[in-house]
């Protein structure tokens, strides 16, 4: 899911130079069982570039991960990392980074560090998101804590469903444009798709076309919004969340998201 977040790093060569002396070297082997002797509980030591990897991490089963760009800063670019920052890629085993956020390797390089570099597919739809969590638990070592993970997320993506589906207005599955990168939501409702728009700005003759589809909801993307999409078609929108907050509780995220769903039907 390209969502464009990116840090700025035009500083980070004159920070390594303060924050190299408390770095510490680690190995390039991505083997778990060697990886995770620096580690929380024999765990390997994880840095994500923003909330979103960072919340994959932990469901995989990281516990303490440290997160570059803070969950505050909504505007990734306006962001410069600090020699903290610096000092923490400088002492990972990993560092998960998107793939629309080249800084990754620019940050790694100015910290001196040996880390491997993750990239981590940041899509929320429930089989992707699933399957990328058992990929990083089998790269750390933790696959148990990522299966009992998968497990609970299995649990709850279901009873979300189920109450969304309880609250569609007549029994049926309501009708929604969604922004490409809010699609996993219109899944998690069981609404019916009959339009997609972005990651570029509408055009006029796209607002024409998807207005005449008649959809009941608007499925905006909060990160990337251009404001109100259809506003005369009468339908509503709402503001989808992809990034977890601070806590990094991926399962957050589906929880907002049926609750604004279900909340939008019940008018």
């Amino acid at each position: 899911m390209a969502q464009h977040r990116r840090v700025r790093v035009p500083s980070l060569l004159a920070l390594s130079i303060g924050a190299g002396l408390v770095l510490s070297g680690c190995g390039d082997d991505d083997s778990p069982s060697d990886q995770a002797s620096a580690g929380h509980g024999g765990k390997p030591v994880v840095v994500a570039t923003t909330v979103w990897e960072g919340a994959f991490a932990k469901a995989a089963g990281i516990d303490d991960v440290k997160v570059i760009v803070p969950q505050s800063v909504h505007h990734a670019p306006d962001y410069d990392p600090k020699p903290s920052d610096l000092a923490a890629v400088g002492r990972a085993d990993f560092v998960l980074y998107a793939p629309f956020e080249p800084y990754a390797a620019k940050i790694k390089e100015a910290a001196g560090s040996k880390a491997k570099l993750v990239e981590v597919g940041l899509d929320n739809d429930a089989d992707k998101a699933g399957a990328e969590v058992a990929r990083l638990g089998k790269l750390f070592g933790t696959e148990a804590a990522a299966t009992r993970w998968k497990a609970s997320f299995d649990t709850e993506y279901g009873r979300l469903r189920a109450d969304v589906k309880s609250a569609w207005p007549g029994g049926r599955p309501p009708v929604v444009v969604a922004q490409v990168f809010s699609t996993w939501s219109a899944k998690l409702a069981g609404a019916e798709v009959v339009g997609t728009y972005g990651p570029e700005a509408v055009t006029a003759q796209q607002l024409a076309a998807l207005s005449k589809k008649k959809p009941a909801l608007v499925l905006d993307n909060a990160h990337m919004s251009t404001g109100k999409v259809l506003p005369d078609s009468g339908a509503k929108q709402i503001e989808i969340v992809n990034y977890p907050d601070k806590d990094l509780d991926l399962l957050a995220v589906y929880r907002k998201a049926a609750a604004d769903v279900k909340q939008a039907m019940k008018g």
